[in-house]
């Protein structure tokens, strides 16, 4: 770089557990020219992925919405004029002024996800806005709600393991998590533990980049999980694998799940996963001999009928064998849990009306369509950081109700998505390099600060300004609504935790990057003696919280800080079935007989980077792996196009013909853009529309269909 180019600290914006570290180089005439991984950062070591590595093309994308835009043409035709900023606000200030008025505020939903993962501009950025509002409230639980839920309730609100410390671990089980396509830059640490002895498993339906590479590969039947774990605790007390002194100090329940996981016998496990019994033994022998074991799951797990009782098996099974004694060992989930992160200031609840509707953003075709809890029908939205069109089930009834002329819809984005499409409205976002952010991580123990490296291309604006634009066009003139960004960031975290000692935000805003004050990698083994953040101090083989029932965690509801109690559930794991299978409904089954898995795409993160030519080609976009057998009784040769239905709805992708799925599993990668698929429909209409049994949590992999050529 020459010396008239400026480097500018950065950090990734994805909905990613990596977070990476960034550097952006800006030449003299304010262009940023190259975006690089940090390579001092200690966990991202200079690497970016593949999703993000040409970054620039899309900031620089001449396909980017950079002014506000009115809708000129039918709901879906991507006729729009550009028009100010002054006329856009003042029409959505009119239209949701008037809604409220005619039918209540409720009338009025947002709809939102982790478009952006920062804490300004991310999650709960729209929040206070819409409490004040007193508009619907939208819960969020797309991702690692029923996970979370069950994590909490076994071994509380607790980092677990520092992903570091994994070059310690002597056996890593692999559960349900691509880490090669989803979470990068954890393989050199499992790699390198795999030099210096540990045996690596992986346990998935499907033979991915991340089971290729591990020493065993497990291919369990798609939601029966959690019998393969319990059946794991089966032969682990059964043959007095356990670490009993461990067992007797610090842990709650163990009698009653011994007890319990006496009926789950390999055997038994066998007929339910497809994993022989003797494949069952041994992995349960060498997980729980070889210390410290560690089990890293990934979102994939939560997302079938039991999918929360298979986090509750699995969050056990450490406390059993004493995994927590040494670092390196325990169960990986989020350790975004470590971060003392100020949810409050972004989330303010006090400005929640008692009693508001609440609509789970995973219903909302059907809400869309009138079928509503209680209260007045939709008459407007408001989407940002989300394409539902993509991510949301019941994609045909979703775009039934985009096309409603009652309905007022308004998108901000960065590209005209398949959901801005049929907006009224579309407002300019900025991207991460034209917006000022701070970062906590789901995957690391690092905070990371990114500058806001170039000015906004065109009239783009960050969320925060966002909603200060919208707030004023309201009248509402709560403090909260005049914030700039550097009083929000000041606001970001709890300084004062002891988890933030010695860092600052100007600390930050000169390193980039901190970790967070807590031990070393070859140190962090928080749960050596216990002190786990549950009611008991224990893990809990039998939960307390389990009287709550099927409670939300706060992150995942806009607006509410509270867990919403339910109908009490079992406090002790157990084995719950997926509810589309020949065994639990074999009427259905015989109909559609293949079971469908729908994970994350290797080059777009959930739907972005969808309309990206390059991305596209890397992703193989809309295709369809089946195994040979499969194919070959319905005459399906490699290349054929296809149709995949049920009885929800059908789409049309490119057979790929491999054994790295079995018999009966035909896997279809999720993030393809609806405009660009076949006969205009993605898998999102065949998904189902019910809630796993924890946290509301989404049962994506619950779903049977046949394919057939099209």
């Amino acid at each position: 770089m020459t010396a008239a180019t400026t480097t500018v600290r950065a950090a990734c914006p994805q909905d990613c557990p990596d977070t990476c570290a960034m550097l952006v180089n800006v030449d003299e005439n304010g262009r940023a020219v190259n975006v690089a991984g940090d390579p001092d950062h200690p966990y991202t070591n200079g690497g970016l992925c593949v999703k993000v590595n040409n970054y620039l093309d899309r900031v620089y994308d001449p396909g980017r919405v950079l002014f506000p835009l009115r809708r000129t043409g039918p709901k879906g035709s991507g006729r729009f004029e550009r028009i100010t900023w002054e006329a856009a606000v003042a029409e959505i200030a009119e239209k949701f002024t008037a809604i409220a008025a005619e039918h209540g505020p409720e009338a009025i939903m947002p709809v939102s996800y982790l478009g952006t993962q920062g804490i300004l501009n991310g999650l709960n950025v729209g929040d206070p806005f819409f409490a004040k509002l007193g508009a619907t409230v939208a819960e969020r639980t797309y991702c690692d709600s029923g996970s979370c839920t069950a994590y909490a309730m076994t071994i509380g609100d607790t980092a677990g393991v520092d992903p570091e410390s994994l070059v310690h671990s002597k056996f890593i089980l692999v559960w349900a998590c691509n880490i090669m396509s989803t979470n990068l830059h954890l393989w050199p640490y499992i790699a390198k533990a795999r030099k210096n002895g540990a045996k690596v498993v992986v346990v998935d339906p499907i033979r991915s980049r991340t089971a290729a590479a591990a020493d065993q590969h497990i291919a369990i039947r798609p939601g029966t999980d959690g019998a393969l774990a319990l059946s794991m605790a089966h032969v682990i007390i059964a043959e007095g694998l356990t670490d009993q002194d461990y067992i007797d100090r610090y842990t709650v329940g163990f009698p009653e799940f011994a007890e319990r996981v006496e009926r789950y016998t390999p055997e038994w496990a066998e007929t339910e996963t497809g994993v022989p019994a003797e494949t069952i033994r041994t992995l349960a022998r060498e997980y729980a001999t070889a210390q410290p074991s560690v089990i890293r799951i990934g979102v994939a797990v939560e997302r079938h009928a039991g999918g929360g009782q298979t986090v509750r098996a699995l969050s056990c099974l450490p406390g059993l064998v004493g995994a927590w004694r040494k670092p390196g060992g325990g169960i990986l989930q989020l350790p975004l849990w470590a971060f003392p992160v100020n949810w409050g200031a972004f989330m303010h609840p006090e400005m929640l009306t008692p009693g508001t509707r609440v609509i789970n953003q995973y219903t909302l075709g059907a809400a869309l369509a009138g079928d509503l809890p209680e209260g007045p029908p939709l008459k407007a939205l408001m989407v940002y950081n989300s394409n539902p069109v993509v991510t949301t089930p019941d994609q045909d009834r979703l775009i039934e109700g985009l096309k409603r002329e009652d309905l007022f819809t308004v998108v901000s984005e960065q590209f005209m998505t398949d959901t801005a499409d049929y907006a009224d409205i579309v407002l300019p976002a900025t991207t991460q390099l034209e917006q000022s952010d701070i970062m906590f991580s789901w995957g690391h123990l690092y905070i990371t600060y990114n500058h806001q490296a170039i000015e906004a291309l065109g009239e783009a604006v960050p969320n925060t300004e966002l909603f200060r634009r919208l707030a004023a066009a309201m009248g509402f003139d709560d403090p909260v609504f005049q914030r700039t960004d550097e009083e929000m960031i000041a606001e970001a975290f709890d300084w004062s935790h002891p988890n933030m000692e010695g860092i600052t935000v100007e600390s930050l805003k000169e390193k980039g990057w901190q970790r967070l004050t807590v031990p070393g990698p070859d140190e962090y083994a928080p749960h050596a003696e216990g002190n786990f953040p549950t009611p008991s101090g224990k893990a809990e083989f039998v939960s307390a919280a389990a009287a709550g029932g099927n409670f939300v965690v706060p992150l995942f509801r806009q607006g509410s800080n509270d867990h919403q109690p339910g109908q009490p559930v079992d406090p002790l794991p157990h084995y719950i079935a997926p509810r589309e299978s020949a065994a639990t409904n074999p009427e259905l089954a015989a109909r559609y007989p293949l079971n469908l898995l729908t994970p994350k795409s290797h080059a777009f993160l959930n739907s972005s980077f969808g309309n990206h030519d390059f991305h596209r080609q890397v992703a193989s976009e809309h295709s369809l792996v089946i195994h040979p057998d499969d194919a070959a009784s319905r005459g399906i040769e490699e290349g054929a196009p296809v149709r995949v239905f049920n009885d929800r709805g059908t789409f049309t992708v490119v057979a790929t013909v491999q054994d790295t799925v079995p018999r009966g599993v035909v896997v279809s990668p999720m993030g393809g853009w609806r405009k660009n698929s076949k006969a205009s429909a993605t898998l999102a209409t065949v998904n189902p529309t019910v809630f796993g049994d924890l946290g509301n949590a989404p049962t994506f992999s619950d779903t049977l269909v046949d394919v057939e050529i099209a």
